[in-house]
């Protein structure tokens, strides 16, 4: 990965100008049209350019973004405004977490997929809730919810027990954001004699909605997928070349002019990236491409369809850790195993001290 691996600052800064003028465009469209359908699409595309801020904003805060740290640090920042994404409880909760441990039950929060017992133990309307995210149809409300909401934005000291000033500070930051954003629409409201309620909506809730329905979704078909299994012992994740085996290449046949990878930033090349965390996202496609060459064998590539979504969602209900395969809400698998599980469960070594990797549980 060395050959493609090395950073351009003035790319970097270019690409974050483009997108912020284009984002800054489309919200001031919501106003300056009259006509509401118009104002709801440019909202829409505005949500499409929050999810191209935050792909760069992800890159700056791998650091992979520019060759200077401090620098990163304050462009991952802005990149995230859009997204009321505070900066350092993303960078422990995807760089640290996620990364560190993708697809390790009770680590990886990221899609985690419930056991049968799990599930069953649920109160009704958690299991309500879980069918609704799992149906496919509402990735956006799965991260509003269970990912921005409760550990992104304040979150408690159940979904974040570690307590840092910076937390608060970049809470506190993405919420000045959002009060700025949301006075600025409904001065302009005023100033143009329009409705600040439509305005609102379409210069600001519709573009946060839209991000999420995109975010829900790119981290949903990165890690969920017939093919590809969760574990919930160590040992078993670590002899199975998680980095690599985890993770979905999702490859989008071009819609005319449209490049949907080139649209998002080449993170659906989402396998180089697990690999090594340092590539920008500008290398990222060559990257890829060196890995299916190299290790074809261990990649899990996917062709996009809307059916192929919708039959891995009706199929990636729940997991069976000991069988190792996706079942349905009754259990029933869906899917072929992904390996035999250890009989016993299995110990960690942490430093000189041998214990069970910690849970912390939070009531639903």
């Amino acid at each position: 990965m060395k050959p493609v691996s090395s950073r351009n600052t003035g790319l970097a800064l270019r690409l974050l100008g483009l997108d912020l003028v284009l984002f800054a465009l489309a919200i001031a469209a919501t106003v300056w049209l009259r006509n509401p359908p118009l104002k709801l699409l440019c909202g829409m595309a505005a949500g499409l350019l929050i999810a191209r801020l935050f792909i760069l904003g992800h890159d700056a805060c791998h650091q992979s973004y520019t060759s200077h740290r401090r620098l990163n640090a304050w462009l991952g920042r802005l990149a995230f405004l859009p997204s009321l994404t505070p900066y350092s409880l993303w960078d422990v909760g995807h760089n640290i977490v996620h990364h560190g441990y993708t697809n390790l039950k009770d680590v990886d929060m990221v899609w985690r997929p419930h056991t049968l017992e799990e599930f069953r133990a649920l109160p009704p309307w958690r299991r309500a809730l879980e069918r609704i995210y799992r149906s496919g149809w509402a990735p956006w409300l799965y991260y509003l919810i269970d990912m921005w909401w409760l550990r992104m934005y304040f979150p408690s000291k159940c979904y974040m027990p570690t307590r840092r000033r910076e937390f608060v500070w970049d809470s506190l930051l993405v919420s000045f954001a959002a009060l700025i954003w949301i006075a600025t629409l409904v001065s302009a409201a005023i100033a143009t004699g329009q409705s600040a309620l439509l305005i609102v909506t379409a210069g600001f809730a519709v573009p946060f909605l839209v991000w999420n329905g995109l975010i829900g979704f790119v981290v949903y078909v990165h890690h969920t997928h017939p093919r590809v299994a969760w574990y919930e012992d160590k040992a078993g994740w670590s002899a199975a070349q998680p980095f690599v085996s985890t993770t979905v290449h999702l490859h989008f046949d071009p819609v005319g002019a449209i490049d949907m990878d080139a649209m998002l930033h080449h993170i659906m090349q989402h396998t180089a990236h697990h690999v090594d965390m340092g590539i920008p996202l500008y290398r990222l496609k060559q990257a890829q491409a060196i890995l299916e060459v190299k290790i074809p064998e261990h990649i899990v590539v996917q062709r996009f369809s809307w059916r192929w979504y919708f039959d891995t969602a009706r199929r990636c209900k729940l997991y069976d850790y000991q069988a190792r395969c996706w079942t349905d809400f009754s259990g029933v698998p869906t899917s072929k195993s992904h390996g035999k599980a250890p009989a016993k469960p299995v110990l960690h070594r942490m430093g000189s001290t041998v214990r069970n990797m910690p849970v912390r549980q939070c009531r639903q």
